[in-house]
């Protein structure tokens, strides 16, 4: 247990630095890190590490080694275009604590419509409290008290005694593949912490998650003769009727699964993009839309996609239908009550805070899975209150951060444990 004295020492480090912290947060997001576009944004988690006297890994994502694991989602980019940034940190004398991993995402989901947000995405404009921009809560404020919850530590004259990585990915938002790159690549620990916006709770459960795009094909005929074709658009929307269906079958299911049964819809089927036809005067043949569908932790990813296969090929459409996997091919997870690692953090968050740690349950992806399904480490998805993550004037609380910004500060120093430097 930390003495008060050091926990003093360690929170009154990140006050002193929050200002710095909240400037780095911005300029984060005004590095417009989109999929495939991060560059610029890793540049700028490199430079930082690195001046952080972390020993620096960069890589690009490889294909064929992620392809052959079960926990891989099919990538529809340029794997040149996709790279980590992992720094890691030894301590000076032999470890004596539990090593570590401070783990975030760099790659932010699309603004839609830049003119419907009440300012521009990238500005990070802070007002009455809260930092706006794609990305400030999902999840670059996490990202940045990670950087500065460890330098928390050193500001406060202590040396973590473990080893650290620290983590910055890509692909959480649409594959999960940047985590499993980093796993695969042989960076483990005891424990993780990923500072998602998750209201100064930590997830205890999440769901798993298939992208698919289904085609629908049709006749094409001149509109004078639309009895004569087949309207592969109109076709498409029973389609989704039918997958609606497969949907309420599942949500009927949820007493079945720990966690899930009080949830009011954890299954959760959304049709995120749409496109058809050829021409506004023919009866279009072709229509394309693209699904997001939840699973509950159990369920393999290849039982839950023959089931969505088998409910397409029993379409009540009339159409021929076909699909393809097109991202995301993950299982859900369950973070067990009762470890050294949640311990940690609960008493940490309640030295904060002031009150008990809470946990719950989301319906959301959360690269969590990878850690604790195919390392075995406990993943403690853990941050700040945020509102209108991936809509429209995203934004983070900041006085949020900064308490959780301490919570892992605190967490590093009692969990990798510390020597006082000279």
């Amino acid at each position: 247990m930390l003495t008060p004295e050091i926990t003093r020492r360690i929170t009154d480090a990140v006050d002193a630095a929050f200002a710095s912290q909240l400037e780095f947060t911005a300029e984060l997001v005004r590095h417009p890190s989109l999929r495939a576009e991060e560059a610029s944004a890793q540049d700028l988690m490199f430079a930082q590490m690195e001046s952080r006297g972390l020993s620096m890994d960069r890589w690009q994502l490889d294909e064929e080694t992620l392809s052959a694991h079960v926990g891989y989602g099919p990538t529809t980019v340029a794997f040149e275009d996709l790279t980590n940034v992992v720094g890691t940190y030894t301590p000076a004398a032999p470890a004596t604590g539990r090593s570590l991993i401070l783990n975030g995402h760099i790659d932010v989901v699309p603004t839609g419509p830049e003119d419907t947000w009440s300012r521009s995405p990238w500005d990070a404009e802070i007002k009455d409290g809260w930092m706006y921009g794609r990305g400030s809560g999902d999840m670059k404020a996490g990202l940045a008290a990670n950087l500065f919850a460890f330098d928390a530590l050193r500001a406060a004259g202590l040396a973590p005694a473990a080893v650290i990585h620290m983590q910055s990915v890509v692909e959480e938002e649409c594959t999960g593949n940047g985590s499993l790159a980093a796993l695969q690549r042989g960076y483990t620990a005891e424990a993780v912490i990923i500072p998602e916006p998750e209201e100064n709770m930590l997830v205890r459960a999440n769901v798993g998650v298939i992208w698919f795009k289904v085609r629908v094909s049709g006749k094409p005929t001149h509109v004078r003769e639309m009895a004569t074709g087949f309207n592969a658009i109109d076709a498409a929307y029973t389609v989704m009727g039918d997958l609606r269906e497969l949907q309420d079958k599942w949500n009927a299911d949820k007493g079945s699964h720990r966690y899930f049964e009080d949830l009011d819809h954890p299954i959760n089927f959304n049709i995120g993009m749409i496109s058809g036809g050829d021409w506004p005067s023919s009866v279009p043949s072709w229509c394309e839309f693209d699904v997001r569908a939840a699973l509950y932790p159990g369920v393999t990813a290849a039982d839950a996609w023959a089931q969505i296969e088998n409910c397409l090929q029993d379409s009540t459409s009339g159409a021929e239908v076909s699909a393809v996997r097109s991202g995301f091919f993950s299982e859900g997870y369950v973070l067990e009550e009762g470890s050294d690692a949640e311990g940690v953090l609960a008493s940490s968050h309640q030295e904060v805070f002031g009150s008990a740690l809470e946990s719950f349950t989301t319906p959301g992806y959360l690269d969590g899975r990878v850690f604790t399904l195919y390392g075995g480490i406990p993943a403690l998805v853990y941050g700040p209150v945020s509102e209108a993550i991936h809509g429209f004037d995203e934004r983070v609380h900041v006085e949020s951060v900064r308490k959780v910004t301490k919570t892992i500060a605190l967490f590093i120093a009692e969990w990798c444990g510390v020597t006082e430097t000279p």
